[in-house]
């Protein structure tokens, strides 16, 4: 019997970026199923949607890929997470080289309390190296288009919050 190989896209996802649906995209061409993990650990407020509104976002991104893509969220420890949904790589999406010194830090504590879980770190693709979801609502913000960063169903959300 052939083993589903699993893995875990973690994020605040605040909102979803092209750059983020890159690193989805091509996380299925290793992986059979990925789950898109919203971190709640750090809302205290802090976010411009709430965990539910950004679920629905990434759910509607995603709602063709079917059973191949889970859209969750979670606090606590994330290998704690990704281990109760029988993940066993973690992916990380790298931007530049000032992402990868934080990035490998995480990737050794993870390592360190759970070793059977690995940290698969992938380069975002060209195009989207410079994309954030922070700058992103800071252009939003500023009146700046966005259109080719982030998908329209997510680009309509934005523009609604920025009018509220």
């Amino acid at each position: 019997m052939e083993r589903t190989r699993v893995a875990v896209y973690p994020g605040s996802f605040d909102p979803i970026t092209n750059g983020h649906i890159d690193i989805v995209d091509r996380s299925l061409r290793i992986f059979d199923r990925v789950t898109i993990a919203i971190s709640t650990n750090g809302d205290k407020g802090g976010s411009l949607f709430t965990t539910k509104e950004r679920l629905e976002m990434i759910r509607d991104v995603f709602s063709g890929h079917g059973a191949r893509i889970k859209v969750d969220s979670f606090s606590g420890l994330l290998v704690d997470y990704a281990d109760g949904v029988g993940a066993k790589v973690i992916i990380r999406g790298l931007r530049a080289v000032s992402d990868f010194e934080y990035e490998f830090q995480m990737a050794m504590m993870n390592r360190g309390l759970k070793p059977e879980i690995e940290t698969l770190f992938l380069m975002t693709g060209e195009s989207y190296f410079y994309i954030s979801s922070r700058l992103v609502k800071e252009v939003v913000s500023l009146q700046g288009d966005v259109s080719g960063l982030v998908p329209k169903s997510v680009l309509q959300r934005l523009l609604q919050k920025f009018k509220a």
